[in-house]
């Protein structure tokens, strides 16, 4: 067994947080329940980014920034149909980055 909440939970609590904050959240894909990795679309002041959980060059966990230079959209997209576990999150909201990392990449 692992100490990792399941991934529902992470990520029911960063749209919890977001919409507390005066923001928007939203899951534009579901993955699994348990388990499934989570790909973060941030959206601040109209330009958006993907942010994932990985492992940083320290060795420790971390935000990696995967935005794509084509299409955000079609990206994620085909990244699901490679991995049908993979959630993908939407957050709308000033420091959208800060907010992810605190549900994802905490130790």
């Amino acid at each position: 067994m692992t100490d990792r909440l399941p991934t529902r939970l992470l990520v029911s609590a960063m749209l919890r947080r977001a919409n507390d904050a005066g923001g928007f959240g939203a899951v534009l894909a579901r993955g699994d329940a348990q388990a499934g990795a989570v790909l973060v679309v941030a959206v601040e002041a109209g330009v958006s980014r993907l942010l994932e959980r990985g492992i940083g060059p320290d060795g420790r966990v971390t935000l990696i920034d995967s935005t794509p230079a084509e299409d955000l959209a079609a990206y994620w997209q085909r990244r699901r149909q490679r991995d049908p576990d993979l959630w993908v999150v939407e957050l709308d909201i000033a420091d959208a980055e800060r907010l992810a990392a605190e549900a994802l990449a905490a130790d």
